[in-house]
């Protein structure tokens, strides 16, 4: 069953308790990528969240599609493009209460014939049932519908109560898309525990946040990077003396944290060498008298200025960030100031969540320890052999949460699972060393997440950006001769571009753009470069940014490129990783 809304906390369980399939999306998707799940899926029938919704889909949609039947959540019928539902019956809210009841009082008179002797035959659930496709982004346009059973499901309500100790009249925030693998594994966490939620947007997350002050905030990085900006503004705003003050007081408190690290054994490390015990026990004292020196003006910062923050916020208990990388910095403040944020990890191939940072061990850097029933190892991106701890590596994971398969698609199942059930998540990665004493005694076993291997790009939106179609785009501009997206744990996406200098003056010529000496100014390339981006990345879903322009090109002598003539993005990332920072800053 194809379901299309904002409101899928409403219809999905019930779907799944019946044993059939939903297959969700949001209604920001286009028609034709609508249509495409549709059929790709098999679906049989359609829920829709609005008239105003259904009548968009009338014409495009409807009319290609075989639905048995259509199920509108909301609104009146009567709303409906009577032309595009005239052969189809169409269940409104009140009409799906009364088939329920209707169905129940029908399961009481079974229940009774079964006391009389009668048997009644009922098909049961099995764990290994697939309960929702999820569609996620597949290569060259084909879709990947993501199998997730009543097992993987269940396996995230049983076992994130470790990473979230929430208790019955706890209240939580969300502002994810119903539909995504995040937010269903939170919501029906929640709802099994007695968890309030509140729903919220981008346009009203300050308010609500103030309105309702949440013990939990669920969200993807950029929500906690708008509310860090949001707090510096204000900061910034104040008087010269306030702002002076605030600021010197956020400084000493990173500088008590960070000192508080050392002698809690929570400093992160790659090193599989134990320190010295000396060396360790001189780190050990200083860092206990820094803290103690500073410890008194950190509590003067949560009286004047931390206090006035969390009663803005709320998120009394802990933000949960997923769906991407959480800026240092960003992660740094909110610890600094005293809300806790704990980072996790996870994709829609893993029901989502297989590692999270603990409440009582949240070790900034890290995506934490695996969750129950899940398995981590890093192996060599070449020969695929276990790497130790503290080597950079492809992330694998393999347990309870991992994905029955993709839909139809058993070339790709094939791909990302081996054949002892390992799921090749594609990300670049590593195992914290155990160390029994030291600065980074309590980090081991901890996932550290370095970026992607595979192509797609995570911004910090959650958005999932393929740029080979991008990529292909600005390829077909004369004044570019190779190109690279970035953008990977971003707020936007930028790319690095190598020009094809002729081609550049000769457009300069045209615009009489050259300078005295028939040179080209830095400012002149890059404003041709972005009209050029512009015009042929038009038809884009996405669109560049920052952009950073060099002179060597890509190629295998250099090792940027592969033998395939495929460009080496971890390495081209690896070899300009200070211009990137630069870049976005």
């Amino acid at each position: 069953m194809f379901i299309s809304n904002h409101a899928t906390d409403t219809c999905n369980p019930g779907i799944m308790a019946t044993g059939a399939i939903n297959v969700v999306r949001g209604t920001k998707s286009s028609d034709e990528e609508l249509f495409q799940i549709y059929s790709h899926s098999e679906s049989i029938a359609l829920v829709v969240d609005s008239p105003q919704f259904f009548n968009r889909l009338a014409e495009s949609f409807i009319s290609r599609i075989n639905a048995r039947f259509i199920v509108l959540l909301w609104g009146d019928k009567s709303s409906l493009n009577s032309k595009a539902v005239m052969d189809i019956p169409v269940y409104d809210y009140n009409d799906i209460t009364e088939l329920g009841r209707e169905n129940r009082n029908a399961l009481c008179y079974s229940s009774e014939l079964f006391e009389q002797g009668q048997q009644g035959v009922f098909e049961a659930i099995g764990p290994e049932d697939v309960a929702t496709l999820i569609y996620t982004s597949g290569t060259g346009g084909t879709p990947k519908g993501v199998m997730l059973t009543h097992r993987n499901l269940l396996h995230q309500i049983n076992n994130l109560w470790d990473i979230v100790p929430a208790v019955p009249g706890d209240r939580f925030l969300s502002m994810l898309p119903p539909w995504h693998a995040y937010e269903r594994s939170t919501e029906y966490f929640i709802f099994t525990h007695g968890i309030q939620q509140v729903y919220t947007t981008v346009k009203h997350l300050k308010a609500d946040l103030q309105h309702h002050q949440p013990h939990y905030i669920i969200s993807v990085p950029l929500v906690y990077e708008t509310l860090y900006s949001s707090i510096q503004r204000q900061i910034s705003a104040s008087p010269p003396a306030r702002k002076t003050v605030a600021l010197a007081l956020i400084k000493i408190s990173l500088l008590f944290m960070e000192a508080k690290k050392i002698y809690e054994g929570t400093v992160l490390s790659n090193s599989p060498v134990k320190p010295s015990f000396i060396f360790y026990m001189f780190n050990y004292l200083r860092a206990r008298i820094v803290a103690a020196l500073l410890w008194p003006l950190h509590n003067l910062a949560k009286m004047l200025v931390y206090k006035k923050i969390h009663s803005s916020i709320g998120i009394s208990k802990a933000g949960i960030s997923g769906g991407g990388s959480l800026p240092m910095h960003v992660d740094k403040f909110f610890e600094a100031i005293g809300i806790k944020v704990q980072n996790g990890y996870g994709l829609t191939e893993t029901s989502p969540v297989v590692a999270a940072r603990r409440p009582f061990c949240n070790v900034l850097g890290t995506v934490g320890h695996p969750i129950k029933h899940t398995e981590i190892k890093i192996v060599d991106i070449e020969t695929g052999e276990v790497l130790p701890d503290g080597s950079k590596g492809i992330v694998k994971i393999k347990g309870l949460p991992v994905m029955k398969g993709y839909y139809k698609n058993p070339s790709a199942t094939n791909k990302a699972l081996d054949l002892e059930g390992w799921f090749n998540t594609g990300d670049i990665g590593w195992i914290a060393p155990h160390h029994a004493t030291g600065p980074s005694r309590k980090c081991g076993g901890m996932l550290v997440l370095e970026g992607r291997a595979k192509d797609t790009i995570v911004l910090t939106t959650g958005e999932n950006v393929e740029p080979a179609e991008l990529e292909e785009a600005a390829s077909r501009s004369s004044l570019i001769d190779q190109i690279m997206v970035i953008g990977q744990d971003r707020r936007r996406l930028g790319a690095i571009i190598v020009p094809n200098n002729d081609e550049v003056v000769a457009a300069a010529k045209r615009k009489s753009s050259l300078d005295g000496n028939n040179g080209l100014a830095k400012d002149t390339v890059m404003s041709l470069l972005h009209a050029e981006l512009k015009t042929w990345m038009a038809g884009c879903s996405f669109q560049i940014g920052p952009i950073l322009v060099v002179d060597e090109p890509f190629t295998i002598d250099n090792g940027l490129m592969t033998p395939t003539m495929k460009i080496r993005r971890d390495k081209v990332a690896a070899k300009y990783q200070s211009e990137i920072e630069a870049l976005y800053k």
